[in-house]
């Protein structure tokens, strides 16, 4: 039986569920991101091997291409209240449709219908509801006096996820060293385990790195509502290949060497810049959803997180490792005493 065979008998939601402690959840980032722990999976025997992150430097080889998403995380949850009635409304931007207007996640949303104005703050930042689209988002057309940016940065706060109950005392620890182009409401959290000197290293060594962009929204983590995975809709999510990247990545496919990309995000943008086994310099926006069966045309190997149960984002990483494989190996960084999720310890599927 193939790899694609073994893939294709998980095609069902339930099929990917898994026993995880809730004190395994990490609730903070480690003093030192290097210092996580690393779950190296060899995809094809499915053997597991236990290191510190910083040890990834070891299982990369010269001519080798490292993938990273330079996406920057925008502080993308605002608190606020109806202009009418001053009941307290949260909203959380998604992705930007125009200059100053957002397609948002608003709670409560029934409270929010179009023509709805919103105060935040002390006024310096102001909006309308202005149409309902899919999976009841609400756009919201914001007014303000000054730079967009510095309001938000002085009202808005990292947007975490729900599992996560701490505060963050640094809002930088929710971006990796390398972020750059903001436009994400989550963090492309594999990247958030290396440092500036351990990407050095990496370079120093003789592997490339190419920088692509994906915005992350909800696309990536919206759960899974329907048995059957196929009927799954992904979310639109917009993302950018440079010519350089591409070159890069394709220059490392003709001599032979491998594509590893640090994230599932970084492995949707490259997958959805694929032409006939090449990356293609391109822009615009992805609902590529990779599951069971698909076939990679870029990727060879994925450093990722630990996932969350029946999520797309372990769909992914079983389609790369078959999801018994994966499953195994999530079951024993149980036993392990990993630390899960986004500020979790690591997996090197390779």
């Amino acid at each position: 039986m193939d790899q694609v065979q073994q893939n294709m008998e998980g095609l069902r939601t339930s099929d990917y569920d898994f026993m995880l402690p809730e004190e395994l959840i990490a609730q903070d980032p480690l003093a030192d991101r290097s210092s996580s722990r690393l779950l190296v999976l060899d995809k094809q025997t499915g053997e597991t091997a236990h290191h510190t992150f910083r040890e990834i430097v070891d299982f990369l080889r010269p001519g080798d291409c490292l993938v990273l998403n330079n996406t920057r995380v925008i502080p993308a949850r605002l608190y606020g209240v109806k202009a009418d009635t001053g009941a307290a409304i949260e909203v959380l931007l998604l992705s930007r449709r125009e200059t100053d207007l957002w397609e948002t996640l608003v709670k409560p949303g029934k409270k929010a219908r179009p023509g709805t104005k919103l105060v935040f703050g002390d006024g310096r930042l102001r909006g309308e509801v202005t149409d309902v689209v899919e999976e009841g988002n609400r756009l919201i057309r914001f007014r303000y006096t000054g730079i967009w940016e510095e309001i938000l940065d002085s009202l808005g706060e990292m947007p975490l996820p729900p599992y996560i109950t701490h505060k963050l005392a640094d809002k930088n620890r929710y971006q990796t060293v390398y972020a750059k182009y903001e436009g994400s409401a989550a963090a492309p959290t594999a990247g958030l385990h290396f440092t500036e000197a351990l990407l050095g290293e990496v370079q120093a060594r003789g592997i490339k790195i190419a920088c692509v962009t994906l915005h992350v929204g909800l696309g990536t983590f919206r759960p899974v509502k329907v048995e059957r995975i196929q009927a799954h809709h992904m979310h639109s999510e917009y993302y950018e290949v440079t010519a350089e990247a591409a070159d890069t990545i394709n220059e490392t496919k003709r001599r032979g060497g491998r594509v590893i990309c640090v994230g599932t995000t970084s492995c949707r943008t490259v997958e959805s810049a694929a032409r006939q086994g090449m990356v293609q310099p391109c822009r615009g926006n992805t609902d590529i959803f990779i599951y069971p069966g698909y076939r990679f045309q870029i990727l060879d190997g994925l450093i990722t997180n630990f996932h969350l149960p029946q999520s797309t984002l372990l769909m992914l990483v079983s389609a790369l490792a078959g999801r018994k494989q994966v499953l195994a190996a999530y079951e024993e960084a149980v036993r392990e005493r990993y630390r899960f999720f986004s500020f979790g310890d690591a997996m090197f599927i390779c």
